[in-house]
């Protein structure tokens, strides 16, 4: 009820969020650290903070997420939390054995200045990291940024902290996705494994956040990019970051420190898109695109071809996290549908409100950073109609008061399933989101058409 509330006229705001477009960046730090095998994602503040990252994982996945804490009270807030997190780091090796422990901060340990390069050093010097075992960290403020640059700064000191030159090339490419699903990572794997490109891709959350019941407890499930394979990507031919902004910093610092060269894709939605990383997969290893792709290609082509009079001229609102929402304006853009709409709560830069224009036009209406919120995206909604919203759980209020069709995407999907488990990437992901797409668009046409007009045969 409160939505009917929300006044059409748009009035700019400089130092109110409503209902924000984003999470936090320890979401993103958590996310990013599963993703690697045998590693524990940690906490460097209170309980609650944790609890919540954790949380909104699950709640997310329907999976159990693993992750420790710091423990921060009243004492620790007053006086640093150095004593806290060292007794967490012998408390960990002794009791869960992981070979990685990866921390991120919070806003409390930020807001007092913990130094956690120091903490760490003291840490290894007292003898508390065990011989074989690291203990890494990303700096991750809530208050600021995102989930999605909290998953960056995590990517990113993975490959401060590991990578390594060695001096002898190794004939591989490294593949560095953004803040994606596991089955949007395992699909962009099977891309390359398709085409005998041998790789190194990190963080990879397939099989972790997505693995079967079969009965049995792991606190670190099968799956994950191992540390000797991370230590490796020093020496690839190449590195490939899938968005420019959960991926790029990573792929940049690769090249700094350790002489790979990289390139910035779109994330590949639909056609196009996955087309230029199949070529470019092809052009850095040498190799051909094999007949099983190619199938893939043309059955998302022919789908497209068959049943774009449902999807031509079809009005689109989206609000995301920016690399998803540059793949999925594409992926609009090439259907023929107009996008009316894109805001995001992560600010990406210049460079993503430019990149949107170029795929939607020059008429988009293209809003990120703190006030673009959920508030500011009902608003343009009420003030030009889509047909259709693209966006995560939190539409769900907008979609049912304006009565205008929702397709979960990005995150958090709370309330569904199946985000975890079919990808929107690549070729059979781009298949399956225009099936989505065409369904929802037949179906509010079935719900809508007169008695005379219900067809059997759309």
């Amino acid at each position: 009820m409160l939505l009917r509330h929300t006044p059409d006229k748009v009035v700019e705001r400089t130092a109110l969020t409503i209902n924000p477009a984003k999470t936090c960046q320890p979401v993103g730090a958590m996310y990013a650290a599963l993703g690697v095998s045998k590693c524990l994602p940690h906490s460097h503040g209170s309980q609650g903070c944790c609890a919540y990252h954790r949380s909104a994982l699950t709640r997310h996945y329907k999976e159990p997420v693993m992750a420790t804490t710091s423990s921060f009270t009243e004492g620790a807030s007053v006086f640093g939390g150095q004593a806290n997190i060292l007794e967490a780091i012998t408390n960990i090796f002794a009791l869960y054995d992981p070979e990685v422990v990866a921390v991120h901060t919070t806003c409390l340990s930020e807001v007092i200045g913990d130094d956690l390069s120091q903490i760490i050093n003291k840490a290894v010097a007292e003898g508390k990291i065990p011989a074989g075992k690291r203990v890494v960290y990303a700096s991750t403020p809530s208050f600021k940024g995102s989930h999605v640059t909290g998953y960056s700064n995590m990517v990113t000191s993975l490959v401060q902290n590991f990578s390594e030159n060695s001096g002898k090339k190794i004939s591989q490419v490294n593949i560095i996705p953004s803040f994606v699903e596991p089955s949007d990572m395992a699909e962009i794997k099977h891309i390359a494994s398709e085409m005998g490109v041998k790789f190194v891709m990190f963080p990879d959350t397939t099989g972790i956040l997505n693995g079967p019941m079969d009965g049995k407890f792991r606190m670190y499930p099968k799956g994950g990019a191992t540390i000797a394979s991370i230590k490796s990507a020093g020496d690839s031919i190449k590195t490939i970051a899938l968005g420019r902004t959960g991926a790029m910093a990573a792929a940049k610092l690769l090249d700094t420190k350790c002489k790979v060269p990289c390139e910035i894709l779109d994330l590949p939605v639909g056609v196009g898109g996955t087309d230029e990383y199949v070529d470019l997969l092809r052009k850095t290893y040498g190799a051909a695109v094999p007949e099983s792709l190619l199938l893939e290609r043309g059955q998302l082509v022919d789908v497209m071809t068959d049943m774009n009079q449902y999807v031509s001229g079809k009005r689109v609102s989206l609000v995301g996290d920016p690399d998803t929402l540059v793949g999925v304006a594409r992926f609009c853009a090439e259907n023929d549908m107009k996008v009316l709409h894109v805001v995001s709560g992560t600010a990406p830069g210049p460079k993503f409100e430019r990149r949107i224009r170029e795929l939607c036009g020059e008429s988009v209406v293209v809003k990120t950073g703190a006030q673009a919120d959920m508030f500011y995206f009902h608003q343009l909604l009420k003030g030009e109609r889509p047909d259709l919203i693209l966006g995560n759980t939190y539409c769900k209020y907008i979609a049912r008061d304006m009565d205008i069709p929702l397709i979960r995407i990005g995150f958090p999907i709370y309330d569904r399933v199946g985000h975890s488990y079919f990808p929107i990437t690549g070729y059979r992901g781009g298949l399956r989101l225009l099936e989505k797409v065409l369904d929802t668009f037949m179906d509010r046409q079935d719900r809508d058409a007169a008695e005379e007009s219900f067809e059997l045969v759309m």
